[in-house]
């Protein structure tokens, strides 16, 4: 097994990103046949029906996290709710899941929807810098 900081953690729904105020969390890659990971947040406690609700639906949830370091690129899992439990006024939330596997090509994709949208030159390379980093949703995937 190996042990991470998570630096972030963005709920994925549709084509929305949300980010969590996260105010701690680590990550866990088990390392076994099944390749499943344990990503542990803590969170303000004002999250817990909300996760409560998709615990009970039994919903598998996709997520971006960035690990170790707030440079690294964010990696994409498939989570299911384990526990939710609220400690004072705090809550953790344990997540099961696997890591998603990124198609190579998204630097590609990315460009093709930012030319087709329009952008040129500076503006064009200003913005794909920044959804490199933020790695938007494309509409292909």
């Amino acid at each position: 097994m190996k042990t991470f900081k998570m630096i972030s953690f963005a709920l994925l729904s549709g084509d929305e990103t949300e980010n969590l105020p996260m105010l701690d969390g680590i990550i866990i890659n088990q390392e076994n046949s099944h390749r499943m990971w344990i990503l542990e947040l803590f969170l303000d406690a004002s999250y817990k029906e909300r996760f409560e609700q998709l615990q009970a639906g039994e919903e598998l949830i996709e997520a971006k996290v960035v690990i170790s370091y707030p440079e690294n690129e964010p990696a994409a899992f498939v989570l299911a709710i384990d526990a939710v439990q609220q400690i004072g006024s705090r809550l953790s939330v344990l997540l099961k899941g696997r890591l998603k596997r990124q198609r190579t090509e998204y630097a590609e994709q990315l460009l093709g929807e930012l030319m087709d949208s329009g952008l040129e030159g500076p503006e064009l390379l200003a913005r794909f810098e920044h959804d490199m980093r933020s790695r938007p949703r494309l509409k292909k995937q």
